[in-house]
């Protein structure tokens, strides 16, 4: 942070708390993200991590406070319910750019997810979002330090994949996580008026828990019963992290993991939006490097040119 961004890192107590306080006091924790967006010497709140509870934290959030004093917010996965919160209250945060993934990754930072990084720390916009031709879905190991030396296993990127419209689509971006976005729909207690969501463009991503693709379809297709993918005019796919600290499936297991991930999200589109464009394998979510997707942001699809911009 300080070396390559200039950054001062100003450190809460949570960022280092015991998990057990931290699972067993959720409204400190609120307290401490609302207490950083009201520091006017905060310009930029940073994740270290995502995690699996965040979602406990949001009834002790006061929206006032966040949209009395706006300040960017950078985080992904289980930072989706942070984000949603605050795109709720019209606050647009960023889908990447935590700590221990993007600032700590092993070896060093991938130059790409500097450059976007970069974008959207200092800059108003992101611009054109390129691709990226290196990737890499290989999990970290933080019990070790020695390893942040190691670099992950790179592989080469495949593209992006285009299916859906052909038609150029724009609109605020709004999603995540998709593990988040399903407890966020159980829960039914944080989400948008539908009538929001209508002419946005739906992110989406899946973690290191590697769901099963039909899974993923059934509840994807309940969102559609519900009339809710209709709404969206664009769909932006974050490429799947296809291993885990849990298990080490081999390259051609996660190439056709993703493969019927993409062929799941499609069909299920064809059948309730056929019209909005999507783009698989996008820079953002749990493979490497990234790009810190603007949650409540302007994007612009151009099927015909296959590219991506945040104006």
């Amino acid at each position: 942070m300080r070396e390559v961004f200039d950054l001062d890192p100003v450190e809460y107590p949570t960022a280092t708390a015991d998990p057990e306080w931290l699972a067993d006091n959720p409204e400190a924790r609120a307290e401490e993200v609302m207490n950083a967006f009201r520091d006017s010497d905060i310009s930029a709140v940073i994740a270290n991590i995502g995690g699996h509870d965040q979602i406990t934290i949001l009834p002790y959030l006061d929206g006032d406070v966040l949209r009395e004093h706006p300040t960017r917010f950078y985080g992904y996965s289980d930072n989706t319910n942070l984000a949603l919160f605050l795109w709720n209250h019209g606050i647009v945060s960023y889908y990447g750019g935590s700590t221990l993934l993007e600032y700590a990754m092993d070896g060093k930072m991938f130059d790409y997810t500097e450059e976007y990084l970069r974008r959207a720390l200092f800059e108003d916009s992101i611009g054109e979002w390129t691709e990226a031709e290196v990737f890499t879905d290989e999990a970290g190991d933080w019990e070790d330090p020695e390893s942040v030396k190691t670099t992950r296993e790179i592989e080469q990127s495949d593209g992006r994949i285009w299916r859906g419209g052909e038609e150029t689509v724009s609109g605020q971006i709004w999603g995540g996580c998709y593990a988040v976005l399903v407890e966020q729909f159980l829960a039914d207690r944080y989400l948008p008026d539908p009538d929001t969501l209508n002419g946005t463009v739906l992110a989406l991503e899946t973690s290191e828990l590697i769901p099963d693709p039909a899974v993923i379809g059934a509840n994807l297709r309940a969102l559609g019963e519900r009339g809710l993918l209709e709404r969206f005019d664009g769909v932006l796919v974050g490429r799947a992290a296809a291993r885990s600290h849990a298990k080490e499936n081999p390259r051609e297991w996660r190439v056709e993991y993703r493969e019927r991930q993409r062929d799941t999200i499609a069909d299920v589109f064809e059948t309730y939006n056929p019209n909005a464009p999507i783009v698989f394998n996008c820079e953002f979510g749990h493979t490497y490097p990234t790009c810190p997707i603007p949650i409540g942001g302007e994007v612009e699809i151009e099927p015909s040119t296959k590219s991506i911009r945040f104006p």
